[in-house]
């Protein structure tokens, strides 16, 4: 079973996302902006994390940049931020994978 981190700001999206992949197998911790994000991913264990780039008080770049200074874990950064620019820094950043709003939930899986 795979423990993930969700930091993603639209409580909606985040609960349907989250009910999404726990029904499939994973426990699913959420953080609702940057700053807790970030606690919770240098503080416990994730097999992964779910990173939106738009987020209140720290946005998703800096998260991904501050987590990387001392955890390897898997990064796939979601975001409805989708040209090209956005994703290559990402990626140049340290994400594992970047998918765009709306993706398809198996994609994600």
């Amino acid at each position: 079973m795979s423990k993930l981190l969700l930091i993603e700001d639209d409580h909606a999206l985040s609960d349907l996302l989250s009910d999404y992949l726990t029904s499939q197998g994973c426990t699913v911790e959420q953080a609702f902006d940057g700053l807790a994000g970030l606690e919770q991913a240098t503080s416990h264990h994730y097999d992964g994390i779910l990173l939106d780039v738009m987020l209140p008080h720290l946005d998703g770049f800096e998260v991904l940049k501050r987590i990387r200074l001392t955890h390897l874990t898997p990064i796939i950064m979601l975001t409805a931020k989708g040209d090209d620019f956005d994703r290559i820094f990402g990626l140049e950043l340290g994400a594992d994978d970047y998918l765009p709003k709306a993706f398809n939930h198996r994609e994600l899986l």
